[in-house]
């Protein structure tokens, strides 16, 4: 079998972007109606078993740890009042869904990661988020992250060191130096995301990184002495950027078989009446009865 992990929130977001406005009794539901849509070709398109990590709430344990990590401040109220609407349409359509709020979406993903990819039964686990953060969950070509849009992109272990210069393992690392402006912390001052790849790769970690500019030189970056000042001196607000960006494997999201889709709940065809999803309920009665 293979495993469907969907970054909920991401497709939200894209799609309210993407597509046009659409009122439903006096609500904004355009991008729930095109998440649900997408899905449910996911299924037509062979997908037997998927979940879908939502953020239930944008603030998590780590706004704690770091006053400027990301918060729901600035979000489109239209966008924001679908986070719930989206979990309950996705739920109703017998979608697995987990919806977030002491930890993230993210986490959700790499506990399910790590779940079926410790299940023999699972043959691959498609990671469906382009965010580079969730490139640390890739495992070999058996765990790969998939970037929906368009023609789709796969990246297995080696595609993801092609990219960002690291293997899965050390991404948290490379974050913590480089920053990562969509979750809002900045590393640290003077690394780029080649200087931060060769740093990471040279020491095979932060924890290996040395305080002495002269075992830097293998490292081979420009500024080599600045940048092993910068870090000696800052060395625990690193740590603090890696514990931020390291995700969490713990979060309860079941077992694999517990993903199956089983076909829509009792709630599903009003449910996709109230976000005018019409051409649903006939599509999902259509593979519930082909799957029977």
């Amino acid at each position: 079998m293979e495993v469907h992990l969907v970054d909920g929130t991401f497709e939200l977001f894209r799609y309210f972007y993407a597509v046009p406005a659409h009122d439903a009794g006096g609500r904004e539901v355009g991008a729930t109606r095109a998440v649900l849509r997408s899905l449910v070709g996911m299924l037509e398109g062979g997908a037997t078993h998927v979940g879908v990590a939502t953020d239930h709430v944008i603030e998590s344990f780590r706004n704690d740890l770091w006053p400027g990590y990301k918060t729901g401040a600035g979000i489109d109220p239209a966008l924001r009042s679908q986070f719930g609407l989206l979990e309950d349409t996705l739920a109703a359509a017998g979608f697995t869904v987990w919806p977030m709020v002491d930890v993230e979406a993210d986490d959700a993903l790499a506990a399910a990661a790590a779940v079926a990819d410790a299940d023999p039964a699972v043959g691959r686990v498609y990671v469906c988020s382009p965010d580079k953060d969730l490139a640390q969950c890739v495992r070999g070509d058996r765990v790969v992250q998939l970037d929906r849009r368009g023609a789709g992109r796969l990246r297995a272990e080696p595609d993801v060191e092609d990219a960002y210069g690291v293997p899965p393992a050390l991404i948290p690392d490379w974050l913590a130096l480089m920053g990562d402006s969509a979750d809002g912390f900045p590393g640290l001052p003077g690394f780029g995301a080649k200087s931060a790849a060769a740093v990471v790769r040279h020491f095979g970690g932060l924890d290996g990184v040395a305080d002495d500019p002269q075992r830097w030189s293998g490292a081979s970056v420009r500024g080599a002495a600045r940048l092993a000042a910068t870090f000696a001196a800052r060395r625990d607000e690193a740590l603090l950027y890696r514990t931020l960006a390291r995700l969490r494997t713990d979060v309860p999201v079941g077992a694999v078989d517990e993903w199956r889709w089983r076909g829509p709940r009792d709630a599903g065809r009003a449910a996709c009446h109230a976000i005018d999803a019409e051409d649903v309920p006939g599509r999902l009665e259509a593979l519930r009865a082909a799957r029977a």
